[in-house]
């Protein structure tokens, strides 16, 4: 498992700031609450769920371990850590009945 913060340096409120994922969602958050970030700061809806971190947060977080991660490598995570936050069907529906209720 794997950290990755890119280095896209967006500008916002007078600050520099980049972007958290990680391979899975409890990697993700344990890095996070190891960084300081707090939980409510974890962008669940946006278009791929990551955290918001500044730049100085993201030199800390290379120094605890993360890589620095490229375009392909934050969109990859990012589609995986969308996937784990889908809920599931309920476990009583049958395979049929799963697909019959998604139509």
């Amino acid at each position: 498992m794997t950290i990755y913060v890119d280095n896209e340096r967006i500008e916002w409120r007078g600050k520099l700031w980049c972007h958290l994922v990680a391979d899975s969602l409890e990697e993700l958050h344990e890095f996070a609450a190891t960084l300081g970030l707090r939980r409510s700061w974890f962008q669940g809806k946006a278009s791929y769920p990551h955290y918001d971190v500044t730049t100085t947060v993201r030199d800390r977080a290379l120094q605890l371990g993360a890589t620095p991660g490229s375009k392909v490598q934050i969109i990859a995570c990012a589609k995986r850590l969308r996937e784990e936050l889908r809920p599931s069907p309920p476990a009583h529906l049958s395979n049929g009945d799963r697909l019959q209720r998604m139509a």
